[in-house]
């Protein structure tokens, strides 16, 4: 099987109204952040429907398909490659791993990161040494330091906090909206585990935090903290 075989599939399973409606969902007009990406016009779970097959197809192969223009083909790219760190020896996880932070420059929308930086490049580095991440955090790219927030994902669920109060603490001053949310999120995950954890972040950043970064992190509060805290009355 080669890359090109499952372009031919996707384009096969496309259809035109889905495409344009992912077209302005995903923000791909002018100066947007997904300017001039092309969608063929296919739901995730017929993606995923797709992974068993492409199990064949080799490393280098899927790493071609992540290059495609097509948006769909490098979200089934890296859920290939999702599926292939899972089930990888640590000798494939590591090539994983490296290729990915190679091919950011096609991790380029927010679905594309949310369905793999945790898994392999929080899943690489939850046993490791983590400094890759503030490198990519101080990155111009905005998916790069998305990939660091959300890699912290799988560290949360560890009960393992410390870097992701770190990164959401560096992007306070972030730029861009999608960081905020991230982040948000981020803190949110950790308040689900440790609410006393998120609340101490809180009271320290809460004032100078973005306001939709602040509404995701406090969404699943009692809704008296809530205005609390909307109204810096902590």
């Amino acid at each position: 099987m080669k890359a090109s075989d499952l372009v031919s599939k996707l384009r096969s399973l496309g259809d035109p109204a889905i495409a344009e409606h992912s077209q302005r969902f995903f923000k791909t007009g002018p100066g947007e952040y997904g300017e001039g990406d092309k969608f063929l016009g296919i739901r995730v779970p017929k993606l995923r429907a797709e992974i068993r097959a492409a199990r064949a197809l080799t490393l280098s192969e899927t790493l071609k398909l992540l290059r495609s223009p097509y948006h769909e083909a490098r979200l089934l790219a890296l859920l290939i490659l999702v599926d292939r760190f899972k089930r990888g020896e640590e000798s494939t996880r590591e090539r994983i791993y490296r290729h990915y932070l190679e091919q950011t420059c096609y991790i380029n929308n927010w679905d594309l990161v949310d369905s793999s930086a945790p898994q392999i490049v929080g899943g690489h580095l939850y046993k490791r040494e983590r400094s890759v991440l503030y490198r990519l955090v101080d990155s111009d790219n905005l998916w790069e330091r998305r990939i660091a927030v959300m890699a912290t994902l799988t560290f949360i669920r560890e009960q393992s906090f410390a870097d992701t109060l770190s990164l959401c603490e560096a992007l306070i001053d972030d730029p861009e909206d999608l960081i905020h949310k991230a982040s948000g999120w981020m803190l949110r995950e950790v308040g689900n585990r440790d609410g006393k954890t998120e609340r101490a972040f809180l009271r320290r950043h809460y004032q100078r935090m973005p306001r939709t970064m602040l509404r995701y992190a406090i969404e699943k509060f009692p809704a008296e903290e809530r205005q609390r805290y909307l109204k810096s009355l902590i």
